[in-house]
C-alpha cells in the first residue's frame, strides 16, 4: 500500500527528499504558467495584425478578458479546493475517498460549464458593453465570446482536472496539458484567422479547439492505469458531503481570480479620472509586469501543495513544516530579488512593453510606488497557499477577501481623498494593502504553525 501511495505517483511525496521534491514539482508548474501566458499573448499578437481592423479587433478581444478570467475562476472554485483535499486523503491512504472527490469535481465542472455557457450566450453581449466595449468594438468582442462560450466545457475540464494530475505529483504531465493546448493554438491561429479568413472568430475557434485537445489529454490520463487517482462512473454522482467542502476550500482561489477583473476596473477608472491616459497606460504595463513576475511564485506554491497536503494527511507534520519553510525561504528570496530590480532598474521591465520615452519615464516613477511592498509577496503567497494545502477553508477565504476586497478596492478610492497627489494616492493603495494583508497573514499563520507543532509534541 505504501508503494501505491508513494512511488506510483511519479513523485514520492511521503518519503522523497523535500527540497528535491519541491523543485521537481515546481519547475514544470512554473513552465506551465509561462506557457499559459504565451498562449494568451499569441492570440492577441495575431489578432492585432488582422489587416485594416487589427486595432479595433484587438481592443474588442481585450474587453472579453474579464469574462474569460471569470470562467477560469469557476474552474478554480471546484479544482483548487478539490485537489488539496484529494491529496490529504491520499496521505491518509484513503484512495476511495480521494477518487470520490475527483469524480464529484468532474461532474461539478461539467455542470458549471453548462450553466456558464447558457448564461454567456444569453447575457454576454450586455456584459461586454458594461466591461467597456463600444459600438466600434462590440462586434469583435461578441463574435469572439460567442464561440469561446461554446467551448467552456473544454476550458473547465482542461483547467479544473489538470489540478488533480498535479496533486498526485505528476508535474510534467500537468505541464504537457498546457503545452499541448498552447502548441495547437499557435498552429491553428494563423490558419483560421488568415488562411481561412475567419478573423476574430478564427482566433476563438482555434482557442477552444486547442482547449479541447488539452481536455481530451487530461481526461484520457485520469481514466488510464497511469494515474493513481482515476475517474470512475460510480463516483460521478454528486454528493453534498463530498463536493461542498471542496467548493468551500476553493472559494479562496476563486475570489483571488474573480476579483482581478473588478480590481482592474477600479484602478483604471480612478487613474483615468486623476491622471488621464498616461496613468492608465502605466498601470497596464505595471500589472503586466506584476502578473508575469509572479509566475515563479505561483509555480513554487503549486509545487509545494501536493507535498504539504499529502504529508499533512499522512500525519508527517515534520515534513509539512520542512516543506513550508523551504517554500517560504524560496518565495521570499525571489520576491526580494524582484523588488530590488523594480526599485533600482525598473527600465528592464518597462522596455518590454513600450518604446515611448514619456510613458517609460512616467512608468519608472509609478512602478517604484506600486511595487514598494512586493518583497513581501513571498510571505503572503507561501502562507496563504499553505492554508489551502492544509484544508483550512475559512482562513484562506478571509485572506483572499482581505487583500483585494476589504483593503485594496476601498483604498483606491479613499487615499485620493486625503492626499494632494491623487495619482500617487491611487498607486499607493497597492503597497498599503499588501503590507497590512501580509502582516495579518503572518500572524494567522504563526498561530496555525503552533498548532502543527502541538501535533508533534
Amino acid at each position: 500500500m505504501k508503494e501505491r501511495q508513494g512511488q506510483a505517483q511519479g513523485a514520492d511525496l511521503g518519503n522523497g527528499k523535500v527540497g528535491s521534491l519541491l523543485f521537481k514539482l515546481a519547475l514544470p508548474a512554473i513552465l506551465a504558467q509561462i506557457i499559459n501566458v504565451m498562449y494568451n499573448m499569441v492570440d492577441r499578437m495575431y489578432i492585432g495584425h488582422i489587416p485594416n481592423v487589427g486595432p479595433n479587433a484587438l481592443t474588442g478581444v481585450g474587453v472579453t478578458m474579464p469574462l474569460i478570467m471569470a470562467i477560469s475562476a469557476f474552474a478554480a472554485l471546484v479544482s483548487m479546493g478539490g485537489a488539496p483535499r484529494a491529496s490529504i486523503l491520499m496521505g491518509k491512504k484513503d484512495q476511495e475517498g480521494a477518487e470520490r472527490i475527483l469524480g464529484n469535481c468532474t461532474t461539478m465542472l461539467v455542470c458549471t460549464a453548462t450553466v456558464l455557457t447558457v448564461f454567456i450566450l444569453l447575457a454576454g453581449r450586455s456584459i461586454l458593453m458594461l466591461f467597456g466595449a463600444s459600438e466600434n468594438t462590440i462586434g469583435y468582442a461578441w463574435s469572439y465570446m460567442q464561440i469561446y462560450a461554446v467551448g467552456t466545457l473544454f476550458v473547465q475540464t482542461a483547467l479544473g482536472l489538470n489540478a488533480f494530475i498535479n496533486a498526485q505529483g505528476f508535474a510534467k504531465i500537468g505541464m504537457f496539458t498546457v503545452a499541448i493546448g498552447a502548441i495547437c493554438n499557435i498552429i491553428l491561429d494563423p490558419i483560421f484567422i488568415f488562411g481561412l479568413g475567419m478573423g476574430v472568430r478564427g482566433a476563438a475557434l482555434a482557442t477552444i479547439l486547442s482547449q479541447a485537445v488539452s481536455s481530451v489529454w487530461v481526461v484520457g490520463f485520469l481514466v488510464s492505469e497511469k494515474s493513481t487517482l482515476r475517474i470512475r462512473p460510480k463516483n460521478l454522482k454528486l454528493s453534498a458531503k463530498v463536493i461542498l467542502p471542496c467548493v468551500g476550500l476553493g472559494v479562496s482561489p476563486f475570489i483571488m481570480q474573480f476579483t482581478e477583473s473588478i480590481l482592474s476596473i477600479c484602478f483604471n477608472t480612478s487613474l483615468l479620472k486623476y491622471g488621464g491616459d498616461m496613468a492608465v497606460g502605466a498601470m497596464t504595463i505595471m500589472t503586466s509586469v506584476m502578473q508575469f513576475s509572479m509566475l515563479p511564485l505561483q509555480g513554487l506554491t503549486q509545487g509545494a501543495q501536493p507535498i504539504i497536503s499529502f504529508n499533512y494527511g499522512a500525519g508527517n507534520i515534520d515534513r509539512v513544516k520542512k516543506a513550508f519553510r523551504l517554500l517560504l525561504v524560496s518565495a521570499l528570496a525571489f520576491s526580494t530579488f524582484l523588488w530590488l530590480l523594480a526599485m533600482l532598474v525598473p527600465q528592464i521591465f518597462i522596455v518590454i512593453f513600450t518604446s515611448d520615452a514619456a510613458l517609460a519615464e512616467y512608468t519608472a516613477w509609478a512602478i517604484r510606488i506600486y511595487m514598494a511592498a512586493s518583497l513581501l509577496f513571498g510571505i503572503q503567497l507561501a502562507c496563504q497557499q499553505t492554508f489551502i494545502a492544509l484544508g483550512n477553508a475559512v482562513t484562506s477565504v478571509f485572506l483572499a477577501l482581505l487583500r483585494k476586497v476589504i483593503l485594496l478596492i476601498p483604498l483606491i478610492f479613499i487615499l485620493p481623498v486625503f492626499l494632494s497627489d491623487k495619482v500617487f494616492a491611487v498607486y499607493l493603495a497597492e503597497p498599503v494593502a499588501d503590507t497590512i494583508a501580509v502582516s495579518v497573514t503572518a500572524i494567522l499563520f504563526i498561530l496555525q504553525y503552533r498548532r502543527l507543532s502541538d501535533k508533534t509534541a
